[in-house]
């Protein structure tokens, strides 16, 4: 599948998922702000889960902070494997 069409797919499950109207541009926003070492830095990291919980309306528990956080850093994710990462998040329910 093309890669721009598993953006689509993904922004599709995002807007089914929480009811809201999220737009390429707003996710692109975002993104420019996600640094390679935002993955590795804890406190990056939980800023960057706030954004992401703000841009789509949605209270996020501090339980599932720490299992996203401890999920990225058992991982090794880098700022490059982004679309792993939203794997990883679409999974958790």
């Amino acid at each position: 599948m093309p890669k721009k069409d598993a953006n689509k797919d993904v922004l599709g499950a995002v807007n089914q998922t929480t009811g809201k109207n999220i737009t390429e541009k707003d996710i692109n926003k975002l993104a420019s702000t996600v640094t390679p070492s935002t993955t590795q830095n804890e406190a990056q990291l939980r800023e960057l889960i706030k954004k992401v919980a703000a841009l789509v309306n949605v209270k996020v528990e501090e339980s599932t902070v720490k299992d996203i956080i401890k999920a990225v850093k058992s991982s090794n994710l880098d700022g490059s494997s982004m679309s792993t990462l939203m794997g990883l998040l679409m999974k958790k329910k």
